[in-house]
């Protein structure tokens, strides 16, 4: 199977939200931010704080959350070349290979730890931290997503 495709910066920037949002440590941020959140308004509200320490505590949860929703997904797009490239994608019964105008790279099946399909892409983890993203739409335009689902579910075993 061979597909060709370039990434939109839009998609990517949501997949990788989700690569964030999907870490078990960063849920665990979020839902103890959250209860802090909700801890402290609930201290405000009974006029066991003071309204400069809610205001601090609620500055906090919108710096956390902007930070995981806007800022990390948009320095890792920017820091990150190959979202600007176009690419060859072939999926093979041993390997899978990447081209573009400046080379190519082989991974075999073995490399991959896990995958993960988010609503645009396939997430194709090498360990817990580094992944390579393949649009599912350059697969179905090949008409070929269940085909890819399948081989992935055989070569990798272990799903996210």
């Amino acid at each position: 199977m061979q597909i060709l495709f370039s990434y939109d910066k839009k998609l990517v920037i949501q997949a990788l939200r989700y690569h964030f949002i999907n870490r078990f440590e960063v849920r665990i941020l979020m839902i103890l931010v959250n209860v802090f959140a909700i801890f402290s308004a609930a201290l405000f509200y009974f006029r066991k704080v003071s309204p400069l320490a809610f205001l601090l505590s609620s500055i906090l949860w919108i710096a956390i959350m902007i930070s995981f929703w806007y800022f990390l997904p948009n320095t890792v797009y920017k820091k990150a070349s190959t979202f600007k490239d176009n690419f060859k994608m072939t999926f093979g019964e041993y390997r899978v290979r990447v081209e573009n105008e400046r080379g190519y790279t082989e991974w075999n099946w073995e490399k991959f730890i896990s995958y993960l399909e988010s609503p645009h892409f396939i997430h194709l983890y090498f360990d817990s931290k580094s992944f390579f993203l393949v649009p599912k739409a350059a697969i179905e335009k090949e008409g070929t997503l269940e085909d890819v689902r399948s081989l992935l579910r055989e070569k990798i075993k272990s799903k996210k």
